[in-house]
């Protein structure tokens, strides 16, 4: 071996030893070592030499790119010995749906490989690292890395907020038109029912913000918020229903009230002990909480009491004269019997005035 990259490391009757500097591919074949003995004695071994593949490059992409577009980005490597090994990333999220393609070299003993990413740009891949990796044996376990950033331009993303879920007469209303696009969009544009907006004064716009205060009835309808870039246009819509202030009150108001007067007429007709009792552990469950009345158990009681009296007196009162009346026309037929006429019997008669002495009547 003549080379003056290859020097004597060590040499005696045991040991010959060599080292080879800057390995290039020529150096790969057999190698002989030979001790002249009679007969001589030889040793062979094979070196092969690795080819280390250069940085990789990626192609095809122009920037920006319109979102929905094909985009196809290209890695490639050449002088790898064997064949490296490429992998495509997004967002350190490996993509295996790829191409591959492996060519032998010029030399005949390296090789160029590529690899390409296919996919259609969407506004998601905004910002997104695209990175192709290539791995080989001759590497160390330090892959070679190429990246990209991805910009794609896209038509603005509108959305409508409200401050207001319930809005009221009276009331304000704050809706914030969000706009997101790629340029960024132009400021907005408010309208309502497809026309201007109908009171200014009421109605401020502050940049993607409309304020509109004092709500009322006339303030119904259909707000449109819509956004552009150089890209396009869209917009969305939010129908804004103003509500009347007693519709709220109602089931507060009247409807406690109305149970309230249902529960205390029935437990009133049952029993005047058990009124006070149910009363307190029956409450409307619409009723605001602190919320104090009549006690309706304690009129219902009175009024009861008051009934029963009534209904007692006027049947002792009919029982009293219903025996009165009896007694008077038993003592006035008595001794009229045989009586020729009315006279001779109301003389006869017991109770009349010829015997008003001897008989007397008492009222009890």
């Amino acid at each position: 071996l003549r080379d003056n990259r290859i020097e004597l490391v060590r040499a005696s009757w045991h040991e010959l030893s060599i080292s080879v500097s800057d390995v290039s591919l020529s150096d790969e074949g057999q190698y002989t070592c030979s001790l002249f003995t009679m007969p001589v004695k030889t040793s062979k071994a094979f070196l092969t030499v690795l080819g280390v593949p250069e940085k990789p490059q990626i192609t095809g992409f122009i920037s920006p790119v319109m979102e929905g577009e094909r985009m196809q980005l290209t890695c490639k490597t050449s002088g790898s010995k064997p064949a490296a090994d490429i992998r495509w990333f997004k967002n350190d999220k490996e993509v295996k749906d790829v191409k591959y393609l492996k060519e032998e070299d010029a030399n005949r003993k390296t090789f160029t490989v590529s690899s390409t990413l296919d996919f259609l740009a969407d506004r998601s891949d905004d910002g997104a690292v695209v990175s192709c990796r290539v791995d080989h044996e001759s590497l160390n376990s330090t892959p070679q890395i190429a990246m990209q950033v991805l910009e794609i331009h896209y038509t603005p993303l509108v959305k409508i907020i409200s401050s207001n879920s319930w809005p009221e007469e009276g009331q304000s209303i704050i809706l914030t038109c969000e706009s997101k696009g790629k340029p960024v969009p132009e400021p907005v544009l408010w309208t309502k029912d497809g026309g201007e907006l109908p009171d200014p004064e009421r109605m401020v716009v502050n940049g993607r913000v409309l304020s509109i205060s004092f709500l009322n009835k006339t303030d119904n309808g259909t707000y449109r918020c819509e956004a552009k870039n150089p890209i396009g246009r869209n917009s969305t819509e939010y129908v804004l229903i103003v509500h009347d202030v007693f519709n709220t009150l109602l089931p507060t108001t009247v409807i406690p009230s109305l149970t309230t007067a249902t529960v205390t007429t029935t437990v009133a007709l049952t029993a005047s002990t058990t009124t006070s009792a149910t009363a307190t552990s029956i409450r409307d469950p619409n009723a605001l909480a602190g919320q104090t009345g009549p006690d309706h158990a304690l009129i219902g009681g009175i009024v009861a009491v008051v009934v029963f009296v009534t209904l007692c007196s006027i049947i002792l009162l009919g029982r009293y004269l219903a025996r009165h009346k009896g007694t008077y026309l038993t003592n006035e037929a008595k001794g009229a019997e045989d009586a020729p006429d009315a006279d001779t019997a109301i003389i006869n008669a017991e109770g009349s005035q010829v015997n008003a002495e001897e008989k007397k009547e008492y009222f009890i």
